[in-house]
């Protein structure tokens, strides 16, 4: 099933080629649809069932990408001006649906570890950290049914 992307959050197949001394993983290209210039490259993990967010970058672009494990991540659009103004993305990739998520700034973004143990995620963000360009807020203050997915 296709998920639902809000304005702003894309989807995008990267390669993946399978070798028997060790997997290679495609993260991004100066080319790639996303890639707005190179500002940092962090790694962040999370346990599986454990829930990390909400964060809104005002500027800075992610780019979001899981080598290891499996990582669900939920979007959040409270743009009033946008045309996808209160809706939810929910999106699950990894090794078993290995692509790259961009996610613009302004929307809200929380995720959570559904691999079976330790789950890597990388993100190629378009700017160096700068803790003034982004707010944060608990996860139950955007409501949202992370058993149920909705």
């Amino acid at each position: 099933m296709t998920p639902v992307l809000i304005d702003g959050v894309t989807l995008h197949p990267e390669k993946q080629i399978f070798h028997p001394q060790g997997d290679v993983f495609h993260a991004i290209k100066s080319n790639s649809p996303g890639f707005v210039c190179f500002g940092e490259a962090y790694f962040s993990s999370t346990l599986f069932g454990e829930t990390k967010g909400w964060k809104k970058h005002l500027r800075m672009t992610l780019n979001l990408l899981v080598p290891i494990g499996s990582v669900r991540f939920v979007c959040y659009d409270d743009r009033s001006d946008s045309p996808t103004f209160g809706v939810f993305s929910d999106v699950t990739i990894g090794v078993g649906n290995y692509q790259r998520l961009t996610v613009e700034p302004g929307i809200w973004v929380a995720f959570q570890g559904v691999g079976n143990e330790n789950n890597l995620l990388l993100n190629v963000a378009d700017m160096i950290h700068d803790p003034d360009e982004v707010e944060r807020c608990e996860l139950n203050e955007i409501i949202y049914a992370w058993n149920s997915g909705t």
